[in-house]
Formats: C-alpha cells, sequence, structure tokens
C-alpha cells in the first residue's frame, strides 16, 4: 500500500496556532485549557519537534501558567482546568467574594492528570508539586462505589476520572489514599455484555473507556498492594480482545469507538492503544490503519476525525500517538523523504506519552518518603 508524504510540518504547524490562540466558537473548552494545551503540545513531542516549534520564551511561560493552576486546600493539592470560573485577581482579594469564589476554584483530576504530563514534556523539575497534597487530592475523589469524581465529591464519576486517578498515583509512586480493591471492583463492574467497557455499571461500551479501564487496570496490577482483581478472567479477557478487534472497520481501515459506528481518528488510539495494552498490537492491521488516518490530514495542517472533516488538537493528538504505536511498514517505499515523514517518537500505550516523557515523569514525580 503506497501512503503520501505525511504532513509533519503542516500538523505541527495547527498545533502552534491553537496553542496561539483559538477563535470564540471554542470558548466552551477555556474550562479544559490545560487539555487543549496538553493535546497541541503532545502532538509536538510525538513528532519530535518541541524546541524546535516553541520558542524559548514559550517553553519557560507555558509551565509558569501551568503552575499557576496549582491550587491547594482541605481537599489537598491538584490543578485546575484554567482560572476561567475564578479570575485570579478576584481570588487573591481577602474578602468574602473572593472566599465564595473559592468554592468554585477546585483541582480537576483530569485536568491534572494531563498537567503532570505536560510539565513531563518540558522536562520540569517539579520543585514546586506538592506531592503529599496530590495523594490526598486523588483519595478525597474517590466514592463509595469505588469511583473517582472530577473534583472533591463532586463532578462526573467514570472511567476516564478512575484511569486519572490510578496514573495519578501511579506516577507519585503513592496508591495510599485509594481504595484499590473498591477502584478496580467499579472498574470491572463497567464491562458491557458486548465485552467494552461503558463509561459506568450497565452503560454501552466505547473505545475511550475501553482503553480506560485497561490501563487503569494495568496501572493497578503494577501497584505494590494490588488485588488479584486487576488480571481480567479469560472469558473477561476474551471478550474485551473480541469486542476491540472488531471495532477496525472493513471498509475504511479506521477504528469505531461504538457498535456499527463509522470510523473515527481517536479510536484509533484508543482501540489500538488498549489493544498493546493487552499485549495484542499483532492483532491490528497497521497498514489499513495509517492509511485511514492519512485521509484524515488536512490541506493546511492538523488530522481531523474524518476525511473531508475539519482538524482539531484533540484528533491530531491521538492519530499522531495511534501512529506512533502502530507505524506502517515503508520498506518497500523508495522515496526517503516520504519515510522520514512518517517516523515519530515511540509510546507509552498505559500512560499515554512518549517514552521519554514517560520516564521523566516516573523519575522525577515519585513522593520520596524518608
Amino acid at each position: 500500500m503506497e501512503l503520501p508524504k505525511f504532513q509533519r510540518n503542516g500538523h505541527s504547524g495547527h498545533c502552534i496556532r491553537c496553542i496561539t490562540g483559538l477563535g470564540p466558537a471554542q470558548v466552551d473548552y477555556d474550562t479544559s485549557r490545560m487539555a487543549v494545551g496538553f493535546y497541541c503540545i503532545a502532538s509536538l513531542d510525538v513528532l519530535g519537534v518541541v524546541e524546535q516549534r516553541l520558542m524559548e520564551h514559550e517553553r519557560e511561560s507555558i509551565p509558569q501558567w501551568i503552575w499557576r493552576q496549582h491550587i491547594r486546600g482541605a481537599y489537598g493539592a491538584g490543578f485546575r482546568g484554567s482560572t476561567s470560573m475564578t479570575a485570579e485577581a478576584w481570588l487573591n482579594l481577602d474578602n468574602a467574594a473572593s472566599s465564595r469564589l473559592a468554592t468554585y476554584n477546585q483541582p480537576d483530576l483530569i485536568m491534572t492528570y494531563t498537567a503532570l504530563l505536560l510539565l513531563s514534556i518540558f522536562r520540569d523539575p517539579f520543585t514546586q508539586l506538592d506531592r503529599s497534597g496530590l495523594v490526598k487530592f486523588i483519595g478525597s475523589c474517590q466514592q463509595a462505589d469505588g469511583s473517582f469524581t472530577v473534583h472533591p465529591g463532586e463532578g462526573d464519576a467514570d472511567l476516564r476520572t478512575s484511569y486519572c486517578a490510578f496514573a495519578i498515583a501511579s506516577m507519585l509512586e503513592d496508591w495510599s489514599s485509594i481504595n484499590l480493591e473498591h477502584g478496580v471492583d467499579f472498574i470491572l463492574r463497567c464491562q458491557s455484555y458486548e465485552g467494552g467497557f461503558g463509561q459506568a455499571p450497565g452503560q454501552e461500551a466505547v473505545g475511550g473507556t475501553t482503553y480506560c479501564a485497561l490501563a487503569a487496570l494495568a496501572l493497578a496490577a503494577a501497584s505494590p498492594s494490588a488485588p488479584p482483581s486487576t488480571t481480567l478472567s479469560s472469558t473477561a479477557n476474551d471478550a474485551v480482545l473480541r469486542w476491540l478487534i472488531m471495532k477496525q472497520r472493513d471498509a475504511a481501515g479506521g477504528f469505531c469507538g461504538r457498535t456499527e459506528k463509522v470510523a473515527d481518528a481517536c479510536y484509533s488510539f484508543w482501540c489500538g492503544a488498549a489493544l498493546a495494552v493487552l499485549g495484542h498490537a499483532d492483532l491490528v492491521d497497521t497498514e489499513r490503519n495509517a492509511a485511514f488516518l492519512a485521509l484524515c490530514q488536512t490541506k493546511y495542517g492538523g488530522l481531523a476525525k474524518a476525511p473531508d472533516e475539519l482538524p482539531d488538537p484533540f484528533h491530531t493528538y491521538m492519530a499522531l500517538a495511534s501512529l506512533s504505536i502502530y507505524p506502517p511498514d515503508l520498506s518497500a517505499t523508495q522515496d526517503d523523504a516520504v519515510k522520514a515523514s512518517w517516523k515519530l517518537g515511540q509510546m507509552d500505550p498505559v500512560l499515554n506519552a512518549t517514552l521519554d516523557t514517560a520516564a521523566w515523569a516516573r523519575t522525577h514525580i515519585p513522593l520520596r518518603k524518608e
């Protein structure tokens, strides 16, 4: 299968444009600014161009902004997505209004996960990280049924937040604030009759939450206090494996996220990475996956969810991450420029970061106890 040249410069340019500023139609994502930044900068990391595409002052100012989102309170410490709900000027006032606003100034479990990886991409030394507060924070988000809320005691509680809590605990090398057995039990109860995992027990299986479930179980299995249930039964393992394999669409070559849906670039990562976590990367048709993602490239850079759609940072990153795990075989290609264009950094599919960034996180984030 002959692949076109991968538009590396265009894709990195798309990410730079999105970092610089998004249009007014994207204002709804301001509370998730940390995640948007992660998709853009992690894309540059996979492309191996962080230092080339970000100017020195940007490589300094972006981590500074991230650290300004590191907040502390009775719940512990973590990162918020942005200051959209609580302007910094108001929070600095010593009055009743500031006290009321502080109710909305809480860390977010998903934004904390992305902030830690972002800082790792910039090779931050993490000297400012309140590790003990972070341990307390993830524990304060766990509910009686084993799930985790986005904020302490409130917000969505599904497999996305379970994964983020487990990933943070793994990076800290401290699971002491988590009831791991209850957390794993919640994950297992999310497996649907189809084989995949839904957001919560009884819900439809989705590629993204299936990845979150399997990656979270892999992280838990590596913890010192791992319960036996972190290993799926042979029946459950076969069921999810079958479900994931069937998500690669015959016609398109990409993956869909739910039964009988069309292929979407993000599921090339969610489902593909889930298969890699299970140790079955060999079951992915890498050539057809790459061919589908090549069609998702857009004229001025960035990748879209499907051919002839508009690009965005999320699908750009997910497509790049999938191609990192499943690079196409270009041995028969004579054009060296085409071969070089598809070369990407290697990924850690469990932590969802390049190997170098994951290694930095695991070296510099852990809570070192005396």
